[in-house]
């Protein structure tokens, strides 16, 4: 597969997984586990996006949100 096409797959992942944590978090349905599992792994594949594609400020960006989904993970476990 080109460049082009896993920048796709990580770009359109990441920002799914990332509108479905904010909905279950918003929701307050008790969901707040599998919400920042999503967060974090929403964040390590706009981490890849970011390191293939060489933005490096966005790169740097998904591990304050790795580090947000790690904290909400060990704080609602």
């Amino acid at each position: 597969m080109s460049k082009q096409h896993w920048i796709t797959i990580f770009e359109v992942g990441g920002s799914v997984l990332a509108m479905v944590y904010a909905l279950l978090i918003a929701s307050n349905t008790g969901n707040e586990l599998l919400g920042f599992s999503l967060l974090l792994v929403s964040a390590l594949l706009f981490a890849a996006w970011g390191y293939i594609d060489r933005r490096w400020a966005f790169f740097a960006l998904q591990f304050f949100y790795a580090a947000s989904a790690i904290i909400g993970l060990v704080r609602w476990a």
